[in-house]
């Protein structure tokens, strides 16, 4: 039985309101157009679904039976439509980011608070993780994608895309700021204790790798568990450390802090963006991602970017 959507939707409309004309008018369509439909499909049904009379037309019981059910159906199908209409107009939805201390100020803040002024309907969730923590989230499809810092360690179906870079500073709290007037070698500031992230992170594999290349043993005394917590520890003088310069400007300390320049180049590091080869985003998540490519371009600017 070969029954079109567009005989259901036109049944819809005149079962509706009762009138062949109503529902051409609401249909942008030509009342004999409207009536010829119905008889295909009161054919093709093999019933009668309406009584014609003078006073208008009523529905039959066999069209009573089928209204109810094209009702039900066409009002989920506008639902849907008008939800669908809001996902991509980017008047609802969410997205969920995973992100690190360090890519969260070196160039996530900035494209969320833009974001959020263009698409103010729109939830974010924003998960602080740790590099190995949030490529799992991602794996397990818990969050849209990630934001993190190098070196990150993945595998398919997991995609690395470079965002930006950045440098860290050897800093320290008033203490130890004698270390600042010249320059050292790494083997002299294990002299000092230091303050540094977990063993567990890759940060302090990082440093532990670098270190290892001069023939040095990395060993942190004072291990903070997030990047944000390096600053206060070393400003109440716990020890000196290797923290992300974003970090260091987005901070109003009230102690000072002072750079203690090295021989040796500590490399740069980067922030990536972590997600699933092939995975369908919202509306939402792909323009936010769209947001993040365009501002590690430089081209986030405070124009309104074009809606999907």
């Amino acid at each position: 039985m070969d029954i079109t959507y567009d005989y259901y939707r036109i049944f819809y409309y005149v079962a509706k309101y009762k009138s062949f004309t109503r529902a051409a008018s609401i249909l942008t369509n030509s009342q004999p157009n409207i009536t010829r439909s119905m008889n295909n499909l009161e054919r093709q049904l093999g019933c009668r679904l309406f009584i014609r009379s003078n006073r208008g037309i009523r529905l039959t019981t066999d069209g009573e039976n089928l209204y109810r059910h094209v009702e039900v159906a066409f009002e989920q199908l506008q639902i849907a439509e008008q939800e669908l209409e809001n996902s991509t107009g980017l008047r609802s939805g969410s997205v969920t980011v995973s992100a690190t201390e360090t890519a969260l100020h070196g160039i996530l803040l900035p494209v969320l608070r833009s974001f959020h002024n263009w698409y103010p309907d729109i939830h974010i969730r924003v998960s602080n993780q740790k590099t190995a923590a949030a490529v799992e989230a991602v794996r397990n499809r818990l969050s849209d994608f990630a934001v993190v810092t190098t070196p990150a360690k993945i595998e398919k179906p997991l995609t690395l895309t470079h965002l930006t870079d950045f440098d860290e500073a050897l800093v320290c709290s008033e203490r130890y700021s004698h270390l600042a007037s010249k320059r050292h070698h790494l083997a002299e500031i294990l002299e000092y204790p230091i303050v540094s992230l977990g063993r567990e992170t890759m940060t302090y594999q990082f440093y532990n790798d670098i270190f290892f290349s001069y023939g040095l043993d990395y060993d942190a005394e004072i291990e903070a568990a997030t990047a944000d917590q390096l600053l206060p520890l070393i400003t109440h003088d716990l020890g000196i450390g290797f923290v992300p310069e974003s970090l260091i400007e987005a901070r109003n300390l009230e102690t000072a802090i002072y750079h203690i320049p090295l021989y040796e180049k500590i490399p740069t590091r980067s922030i990536v963006l972590i997600e699933q080869r092939g995975a369908s985003l919202s509306s939402a998540a792909a323009k936010l991602r769209e947001l993040l490519l365009s501002a590690s371009e430089g081209k986030t600017g405070e124009s309104r970017p074009e809606r999907s």
